[in-house]
């Protein structure tokens, strides 16, 4: 894998300024920043279709959006199991509170804990060792939308963790690569926002590109290690990304 490239390619365009810059606008406007998971799936798909310049225009807003939507969509069936695990047991709680006729929340949380509180503590063991394995394989589960974009693609499970395991070097290269980029510009960022951020209006406006900036960046270098990852991953496997 080419690490290097990963933080420097976006600069390598002539638009990258425009891009990214309409690209963290896009980020925070509500729905519409649905669409920024599509530019990341783009470039994913840009990566591994050995695009020189993989940082996608805008000019496919819709299509982004859509996928984005799926990827959303995607996201909350898998975020299920921690719904229920959560939300069904306070609101039977509650439920059972305004049947006795004591809605006092006090009340119910004396009732969660005398009645389940080593339960309670040994699901939200399982929970968050479900939300470690849900973070690894998500990657895989791009890198497999990125060829297919069906909403179907991303619960492919076995063939996430096959990729996973026939390429353990590369994925977790880019894996750790994508968690020490986050951790070192998130330190930067803090950093710089810290001496600009006792001065008023400038320096907050300083802080807020900063933080958007720094915020797109991280996601460009993401996609593109775990791009660098679907080309080795598919090319091993003999297969052809989807057109």
């Amino acid at each position: 894998m080419d690490a290097e490239k990963s933080f420097t390619y976006p600069f390598e365009d002539d638009q990258w300024l425009s891009k990214l810059g309409l690209g963290a606008i896009i980020s925070i406007v509500p729905i519409l920043n649905f669409a920024w998971s599509g530019y990341l799936v783009d470039i994913i798909r840009n990566v591994m279709d050995h695009d020189p310049k993989p940082l996608p225009t805008w000019d496919d807003l819709g299509k982004k959006l859509s996928d984005g939507l799926i990827l959303f969509g995607a996201g909350l069936v898998y975020a299920l199991p921690i719904l229920l695990v959560f939300g069904l047991p306070l609101s039977l709680a509650a439920f059972s509170g305004l049947v006795s006729g004591n809605n006092n929340m006090q009340d119910v949380g004396r009732m969660l804990t005398e009645t389940g509180s080593v339960l309670f503590f040994g699901l939200l063991c399982v929970l968050v060792l479900y939300g470690i394995v849900l973070s690894i394989v998500y990657p895989a589960v791009l890198v497999l939308f990125a060829r297919e974009r069906t909403f179907a693609s991303c619960f492919r499970l076995r063939e996430a963790f096959e990729l996973i395991s026939r390429n353990a070097g590369p994925f977790f290269t880019a894996w750790a690569l994508s968690m020490a980029a986050a951790l070192a510009v998130g330190l930067v960022s803090g950093f710089v926002n810290l001496l600009v951020g006792w001065v008023p209006c400038i320096g907050w406006m300083i802080g807020l590109v900063l933080s958007l900036g720094s915020g797109v960046y991280m996601t460009a270098i993401y996609a593109h290690l775990f791009g660098q990852f679907g080309i080795i991953a598919f090319e091993q496997n003999q297969l052809v990304p989807a057109t």
